[in-house]
């Protein structure tokens, strides 16, 4: 990590590309030791970098099983879309409640269809390990809908200037970056890949066209007059001069702000030292076309957002764009777990097979060439001593037994800083605590560490949902009608298991005392774990049900 990489040498040497800035390449050196640690590839990692001795490395997954328990427990059971108030049955009127239930509904079966809970054990894995995922979103017309996709965070590259300094503000200007190798049977050269999404002011209207090269390229068109065409809808405000239009989700409040995507390629042979990923020669850029024909040249996505999130495994430093993996603090502790199990493999040679030695013993000879042949342990070996011959083993059973007391030792301290605890990771029976709330206390640190994940994540995954409302909204979907984007998250279910017939004790307890509502017991319940597919629904046979409940007569004391 501390010696700077070179085109071609070492374990680094693909990403010593010139066009990747400085400020990155620690970034992308850091994702691939990360990934080498996960893979059970350090010790390749380290013999790449020029030390042997990383080959005797064993790696027993154990990076891996950090990440994969807090994938787990960050997920929990399930993850369900949720639109506040459609689950309101009194209070409200009656067109709201109608309408955040259809678009909950709708919602889910994007979900459904875009295999959400899929893409995001993709990308959650990949935040945990990493400290950064992303997702992209674009609208399909083929599909009728927007698709979801996840990115790799090598692939990211933002624009944060120097006025950027407030995590909650997202840059501008994003770039989708790779290499593409050579293909010596096609004849193609190595390329690089980027793909810009930026917002902009309202330009005028565009349309493909072919640049004197014979390549895709935008042409602006122009009208009778020669003058350029505005997109149907957009106007010029007559007292600014600039280009506005009205999005369908804030009717009423015209915007002079677009997003533009563009996608093009480049040779490498064409970068220069110069040039980097935030300043490619544009003449030298080879525009892609999509499927329908559109030239991907600064084009007109029709809305007013970037449709790409960044989802970050921890909740950045004030200034800081970033997250921090899961084992970042605790890869020492994987290092020493990785050293003792390779001193444990050695001292198991020598306790199963130990050293022996011998002496008055005369050694057996190959009767055709005289050669000395050695001797070997086998089960009922006899061999014959001299007169004041010995035989002496090495017993290497105690440093056997320190070694895996030690391995126990380094694997609660993983789990104690790691914040899983030892509970969490499986390495104690949850049977040998006294009692269920001893059990409840040992998992507080796991408790704290999903809560500030997940709070990581709340405004991402919500910000994401939005997104996908507008995106239908924009691509003017059936049923989606102009409005105000109605506000949604992301409810995740329990990360532990919960005591399912305490909590239906409580929500008992409390609806028949009138201290919780309908909705709100219904919950509790979908979150305990119960078989409660949609809440609407159970809701409506709770009360359907409570209608056909009728007095029976009363019986005369």
């Amino acid at each position: 990590m501390a010696t700077p990489p070179r085109r071609g040498s070492g374990p680094f040497a693909e990403l010593a590309s010139g066009w990747v800035p400085d400020d990155d390449l620690r970034r992308l050196q850091a994702y691939k030791l990360l990934a080498a640690y996960d893979n059970n590839q350090a010790g390749q990692l380290a013999v790449a970098s020029g030390d042997e001795t990383g080959l005797d490395r064993r790696e027993l997954g154990d990076a891996s099983k950090v990440i994969e328990s807090a994938l787990g427990y960050l997920l929990g059971a399930e993850q369900t879309i949720v639109v506040p108030g459609a689950e309101q049955k009194d209070g409200a009127a009656p067109d709201v409640v109608r309408n955040a239930a259809d678009v909950q509904q709708r919602l889910r079966t994007w979900a459904e269809r875009e295999l959400l809970p899929f893409r995001m054990q993709q990308a959650e894995r990949s935040a945990i390990r990493s400290g950064d995922a992303v997702y992209t979103l674009a609208w399909e017309p083929s599909k009728g809908r927007p698709v979801l996709r996840t990115i790799d965070a090598g692939f990211y590259f933002p624009e944060i200037t120097d006025e950027d300094v407030d995590t909650a503000e997202y840059p501008t200007r994003v770039h989708l970056a790779w290499e593409i190798p050579e293909d010596e049977r096609r004849g193609l050269k190595a390329r690089l890949r980027r793909i810009t999404y930026e917002l902009g002011p309202i330009g005028t209207e565009s349309a493909p066209g072919r640049s004197k090269d014979g390549f895709p390229v935008r042409e602006p068109i122009t009208g009778s007059d020669g003058g350029p065409v505005l997109i149907v809808g957009d106007t010029v405000d007559p007292g600014t001069g600039v280009i506005v239009r009205t999005y369908p989700w804030a009717p009423g409040r015209p915007s002079a702000v677009t997003c533009y995507l563009t996608d093009a390629e480049w040779l490498l042979d064409d970068l220069k030292a110069a040039h980097d990923i935030h300043n490619l020669p544009m003449n030298k850029a080879r525009y892609r076309v999509r499927s329908d024909g559109q030239t991907l040249q600064a084009l007109d996505l029709m809305i007013d957002f970037l449709p790409v999130i960044h989802l970050t495994n921890t909740i950045p430093d004030s200034g800081e764009h970033w997250g921090q993996p899961l084992i970042a603090k605790v890869m020492q502790v994987l290092d020493e777990l990785s050293a003792t199990d390779s001193d444990s493999a050695a001292a198991s040679d020598t306790t199963g097979s130990p050293i022996i030695g011998l002496s008055g013993i005369r050694l057996p000879k190959d009767r055709k060439t005289g050669v000395t042949l050695p001797l070997q342990v086998r089960g009922g070996t006899v061999w014959e001593l001299s007169k004041g011959g010995s035989m002496d083993t090495l017993d290497t059973s105690a440093q056997l037994a320190e070694l895996r007391a030690r391995t126990d030792h380094l694997l609660d301290r993983l789990a104690g800083n790691s914040r899983l605890t030892s509970s969490g990771l499986g390495t104690i029976n949850p049977a040998a605590a006294p009692s269920g709330y001893a059990l409840q206390l040992a998992l507080g640190p796991l408790d704290s560490l999903v809560a500030a994940m997940r709070l990581a994540r709340a405004h991402k995954y919500a910000l994401l949902l939005r997104m996908v409302q507008r995106l239908y909204q924009a691509g003017r979907a059936e049923g989606w009608p102009e409005g105000e984007t109605l506000p949604v998250r992301l409810a995740w279910g329990p990360h532990t298991p919960t005591d399912r017939a305490g909590v239906l004790n409580e929500v008992v307890k409390g609806y028949t005392a009138g201290v919780l509502s309908l909705e709100t017991s219904v919950r509790m319940l979908a979150a305990a774990g119960y078989p409660i597919d949609d809440a609407i629904q159970e809701i409506d046979r709770i009360t359907a049900a409570a209608s056909r409940v009728r007095p029976g007569p009363a019986v005369a004391a």
